[in-house]
């Protein structure tokens, strides 16, 4: 152990219950801990908001969709062909991690009493049922097949609600087209996402129905959704795709077109992301008020040690020396304070987690409680940046060391 190592030690464990330092080093650990904690849950909170909205979104519209160029944004698409050869190249890129047909229709539900514009989607027996599975509160998925067409559906809480329906109820619904036409349905299951936009829009159901309905034979599709397996790679795997299937002419003349969600969707992820300057704002002020509550401690500990400064300087020690006994002694400060603090925001985050005691109302957040995402560097990075910064912060204070003098301090004892 160095000389400025022992020193600095020995002044925290020789300081007395009189030592006018002695709350101050306290106070400063607390504020430390506070600013520490505050950083863990506001990174938790944000990132797990991130997450779910993302997982919502990606769940009605997946992470890539591969249609025809000429379709416009309008609920009448137009086909392509579900048996394409890109499809065996886009399945050996790494990172796709399923790809499933589907079909899009408007149409408007009535009921005895109730009517609303909805958009049907059609999805085969390859559809990955696991995000409405996690959020279905009634019923049952669809259970499709190759050969038998389905008149189940699954709609939203939110739809289920405006419309007065439950699982086992029929409704109709119909089309605006030439000669205008209607199909009947039962509610097999009932989902709630809390995307109150999103539910109060979809309404899944057997692919062979729009196809009948478009006049589409079997081999016809609106166009294919790709599900990845991390979805901070979606651009990068929207350009491999892109690349395959960008240039790729269909038999009519047409071409196909790939998009992404964040491409589909802009205005929720640029949403999303103006968070990360909520985050880092709120980060910089804790930063600050940890480092000027360790500014005023050390500049308290000085004060106090003015007399133990001079015996080191009569003694040899040279200023810088002493300088950084003391800023040893504010790094130690400070870890108790970021151990202490990121086991309280650890115990806090983990208590929502698990019992979700914070609520939110849906309606604006689109979630039911404060979701929780713990990431094990987002934590190590936090504590580091607040050692550096902390201590970078001490160093100018510490300076005032420098002009301490050992004639002047000593003079008087």
């Amino acid at each position: 152990m160095s000389f400025e190592s022992f020193i600095a030690w020995r002044f925290l464990k020789g300081s007395d219950k009189q030592s006018l330092s002695r709350p101050f080093i306290r106070i400063t650990i607390a504020s430390v801990a506070l600013s520490v904690s505050v950083m863990i849950v506001a990174i938790a909170i944000i990132t797990g908001f991130k997450r779910e909205i993302k997982q919502k979104v990606v769940g009605f519209g997946s992470h890539i969709q591969i249609t025809n160029y000429d379709s416009n944004q309008s609920l009448e698409t137009t086909p392509i062909p579900t048996n394409l050869p890109v499809l065996h190249e886009i399945k050996k890129i790494r990172g796709i991690r399923h790809i499933q047909q589907f079909a899009i229709k408007g149409g408007i539900i009535k009921t005895e009493t109730e009517i609303q514009g909805i958009v049907l989607k059609g999805v085969a027996s390859d559809f990955d049922w696991s995000f409405f599975r996690k959020n279905l509160i009634e019923g049952e998925t669809l259970t499709l097949s190759d050969t038998v067409t389905s008149n189940g559906t699954i709609i939203s809480k939110t739809l289920a609600n405006l419309l007065r329906l439950k699982v086992g109820d029929t409704y109709d619904v119909f089309f605006v087209q030439e000669p205008p036409r209607y199909r009947r349905f039962t509610v097999c299951g009932i989902y709630d996402t809390k995307m109150v936009e999103f539910d109060k829009m979809f309404v899944l159901c057997d692919i062979r129905h729009i196809r009948r309905l478009n006049g589409w034979n079997d081999t016809l599709a609106t166009g294919f959704e790709l599900l990845v397996d991390d979805i901070d790679q979606v651009d990068d795997l929207w350009v491999a795709v892109d690349d395959v299937a960008g240039f790729t002419f269909l038999p009519d003349g047409s071409r196909l077109k790939v998009q992404s969600i964040f491409d589909r969707y802009p205005n929720i992820f640029d949403w999303l992301n103006l968070q990360d300057i909520n985050a880092a704002v709120l980060i910089i002020l804790m930063l600050l008020v940890a480092g000027i509550n360790m500014i005023s401690g050390l500049l308290i500990i000085i004060l106090e040690k003015t007399h133990t400064i001079g015996l080191l300087k009569s003694m040899g020690a040279t200023s810088r020396s002493v300088r950084k006994i003391f800023l040893l002694q504010s790094a130690i400060i400070m870890g108790r304070g970021l151990v202490t603090g990121t086991l309280a925001g650890l115990t806090l985050c983990l208590i929502q987690k698990h019992f979700g005691l914070v609520k939110l109302d849906e309606t604006f957040y689109f979630l039911s409680e404060v979701p929780i995402n713990l990431v094990w560097w987002h934590i190590v990075l936090l504590n580091l940046i607040a050692l550096c910064v902390g201590v970078a912060m001490l160093v100018v204070p510490s300076m005032v060391i420098s002009r301490i003098s050992p004639e002047k301090t000593l003079k008087f004892e």
